[in-house]
């Protein structure tokens, strides 16, 4: 397993829990509920909200830490940096004349 296969890994791993975090998510909005003063009623600790939260930061941290690092090609292995293959170089061709005619022409009839 090379570094690159593990970054790519932790990448992967990071994305989806992202995404699966922020589904968990309470909404902030009262909503409808404000209208009628209802917003309060359902208020609970919002203790597993900050550490919802303070996960969530954390892996959008490594997620971009390691969306950098795989783009960026700084890894060793990585095939981002590597050079284009030199051109492969075909013999001379024979050089074209110049003077050549646009449109080939054909001997006109005579007529009598």
């Amino acid at each position: 397993m090379s570094i690159v296969t593990l970054v790519e890994a932790i990448w992967l791993f990071s994305a989806v829990a992202l995404v699966i975090l922020i589904l968990l998510h309470s909404p902030k909005g009262d909503g409808i509920a404000a209208i009628g003063g209802q917003a309060q009623l359902f208020s609970s600790t919002r203790s597993a909200e900050t550490t919802l939260n303070r996960v969530t930061w954390s892996l959008a941290v490594v997620f971009m830490s390691a969306t950098v690092v795989l783009s960026a090609g700084w890894l060793p292995g990585s095939t981002i940096n590597t050079p284009a293959p030199a051109p492969v170089t075909s013999p001379q061709a024979a050089p074209i004349p110049s003077e050549l005619p646009l449109v080939p022409t054909e001997p006109t009839p005579a007529t009598p």
